[in-house]
């Protein structure tokens, strides 16, 4: 059995899976926050990375967390445009809400620069992580970004990244490169039945039906 730890970043998360043969660390947060994730990391035996999407807030740490630690960087190929500008990928919103979000984003896309990285490992729907030491797999969740991802385990919990958000309710992703697939991946998550959803901003809760009509 695989055991989730949060990282509370500000206002994201970053996640670590782990049981008593390895771990893996899903997302890395802003710069800010770069030693408080390493410390957990350490102590968790981490052995990659997995970034669920391209975006700073998710994968700024990567590159440093990845050089001290010796562990590969992994991440859908979808999304490996966003390494070299966040807005690569168009984002649009629907709501009041999610265009103040938006407005944020683009103006946080223009003020922060990763330090580049060269993804090891490239991911895709229905990887397992075994090989991690983890019972988890991944789960393409397009939408959010072309690549976005998320990670399964054990059949009992789900890291979403941003293809879900709560950030101040639970819903689906505000903001959206593509709003059919963002709808079809919702749907999707929905269909796995009982799960505890892990977001990339805000507090878990039980998976539900995200997508009314």
């Amino acid at each position: 059995m695989s055991n989730i730890h949060r990282i509370k970043c500000g206002n994201g998360n970053c996640y670590i899976i782990e049981n008593e043969s390895g771990g893996v660390l899903v997302d890395t947060g802003k710069r800010e926050y770069a030693e408080r994730v390493l410390e957990r990391c350490r102590a968790y035996k981490v052995g990659l990375i997995i970034l669920t999407h391209g975006h700073f807030d998710h994968a700024e740490n990567a590159a440093r967390i990845s050089r001290e630690l010796g562990i590969p960087i992994g991440m859908s190929e979808l999304d490996s445009n966003l390494i070299e500008a966040n807005n690569s990928q168009e984002l649009s919103a629907g709501t009041f809400l999610g265009k103040i979000v938006l407005s944020v984003s683009l103006r946080d896309f223009s003020r922060r620069e990763m330090q580049r990285f060269k993804p090891e490992v490239l991911l895709k729907d229905g990887d397992n992580l075994s090989a991690y030491g983890v019972d988890a797999k991944i789960i393409a969740l397009p939408g959010h970004t072309a690549g976005s991802i998320g990670v399964d385990v054990g059949g009992a919990s789900l890291i979403v990244g941003d293809a879900l958000m709560n950030m101040f309710y639970p819903t689906v992703s505000m903001l959206y490169h593509d709003r059919r697939d963002m709808l079809e991946s919702a749907k999707k998550i929905s269909a796995l039945g009982d799960r505890t959803i892990y977001f990339g901003h805000g507090g878990p809760v039980r998976n539900r039906r995200w997508v009314r009509s």
